[in-house]
């Protein structure tokens, strides 16, 4: 039975799953009904941070366009356009064996596409959640489902998954940016050109 966290909610990973190494992590949405003239193509990214919270360079951004961090910790298992079907739109895999020493933090973020010119926010948006689901057995650990909080987001930090000692805990963001994925990179220290 996975841990269902509400916001702002940090649980121990890796505490209770002495084992755990591989991670999958599926985040998921779907669009509400109605027409905004264009299709909703929401994109699952990863940051990977230091201690300053901030990217060390442009390759601990992993997301559509950089699909793989060098160290193999971090996979992007690829873009999905139209977010359509049941279960995880987009799914990102941790191997926390691999995860840099200078790394202490992942954090999982979703933006909408060219939101601005398709005038789509996270408003639109609903059932929208991330699940961390040990990949050695295929058991689902965490669900964080986001709720309604959103309106004029069109970036959010969803959770991050992040070093304490030796043990590695997750931590239920939810929190909402405008600006996009620009503005996330712009937080995050990575320069966009």
């Amino acid at each position: 039975m996975p841990i269902n966290l509400s916001k702002g909610q940090k649980v121990d990973l890796t505490k209770g799953n002495p084992g755990l190494k591989k991670i999958m992590t599926g985040l998921g949405w779907d669009v509400n009904a109605f027409d905004t003239g264009a299709d909703f193509d929401l994109d699952a990214a990863a940051f990977m941070l230091g201690a300053n919270g901030k990217c060390p360079t442009d390759k601990e951004f992993v997301f559509y366009g950089n699909l793989s961090h060098p160290s193999g910790a971090v996979n992007h298992m690829g873009d999905n356009l139209t977010g359509e079907g049941e279960g995880d739109d987009e799914q990102i895999q941790i191997d926390l064996s691999k995860v840099p020493a200078d790394i202490e933090k992942i954090a999982f973020t979703v933006t909408i596409y060219e939101a601005e010119t398709r005038n789509q926010n996270f408003g639109q948006v609903s059932n929208a959640f991330i699940r961390l689901v040990d990949e050695s057995n295929g058991t689902e650990l965490i669900r964080y489902d986001l709720g309604e909080d959103f309106s004029i987001e069109t970036a959010v930090v969803v959770g991050e998954l992040y070093r304490n000692g030796a043990e590695w805990k997750f931590n239920a963001i939810g929190s909402g940016f405008q600006g996009g994925l620009s503005a996330l990179c712009g937080h995050y220290g990575i320069d966009v050109a």
